[in-house]
């Protein structure tokens, strides 16, 4: 029997997936799930699963540090970051997942595993392969985001994005016509935004520039942003002022 190890921070996602492979894959035995790049590398270690699910950004570990410690375990990437991965895995030895993971690309995954379940594939030059692209990446910001509902991926041009707003885990992404759910903090988006054409305002904003109309304060003294294109008023904060003084 094949066995699968699965490892995400969002415990949900991580219960939800499992729950899927069996249903595709009943002869799959699921011995862990992890919550954490750490466990995730000690559970590998004791149980030596066939298959190991991994997301990329993880506590402790991430998925490509878990990766490059394996020996014998084949790696599916489960992720909901696509700038540099997508490219590194066109050759399919291994899988890569993109959040939200639709039913047709997971049968496509679990049939692929099962295709090829006797060859272990040459994972380190996968691992080259995607942070060589990730090095890269770090050098570049955004210029389109990746939104998915059920098997629908729209792509946003960053050209579009009047502002972001955190949610909980997750990010809105707002335009001057939709709104649109991203998997990916605001503290992760952050970096990878070209700072000269958005900015923190709050802890929970992060504005395009290029949208502001004006500042004002309300009857309280607090700092407001007007934006060109849609009537919200954003807040500012007093720690994200500055940078509009300096102006």
């Amino acid at each position: 029997m094949t066995t699968a190890l699965i490892a995400d921070d969002e415990p949900l996602l991580a219960q939800a997936l499992a729950e899927r492979l069996q249903t595709l894959w009943p002869q799959l035995d699921i011995v862990a799930i992890a919550k954490n790049g750490l466990e995730a590398s000690a559970e590998i270690n004791r149980l030596q699963p066939d298959l190991a699910f991994l997301d990329i950004r993880m506590p402790g570990m991430t998925g490509l540090q878990v990766a490059g410690a394996l020996q014998n375990t084949r790696v599916v990437f489960v992720t909901a970051f696509d700038e540099y991965a997508v490219a590194a895995f066109e050759n399919n030895a291994v899988d890569y997942l993109l959040k939200p993971v639709s039913d047709l690309r997971l049968a496509q995954c679990v049939a692929k595993l099962q295709r090829t379940q006797a060859k272990v594939p040459d994972l380190s030059t996968l691992l080259q392969q995607l942070n060589q692209r990730q090095a890269v990446s770090s050098t570049q910001y955004l210029t389109w985001l990746t939104t998915g509902l059920a098997d629908t991926t729209r792509l946003v041009s960053c050209d579009e994005v009047i502002y972001f707003q955190a949610c909980e885990k997750y990010t809105e992404i707002i335009t001057a016509t939709e709104r649109h759910l991203i998997r990916t903090s605001l503290k992760e988006l952050l970096p990878q935004l070209n700072p000269q054409r958005f900015a923190q305002i709050h802890r929970s904003y992060i504005v395009c520039l290029s949208q502001i109309d004006k500042i004002d304060r309300d009857l309280l003294g607090r700092q407001r942003i007007h934006l060109k294109l849609k009537a919200d008023i954003l807040p500012l904060s007093r720690s994200h002022a500055g940078q509009f003084k300096q102006m």
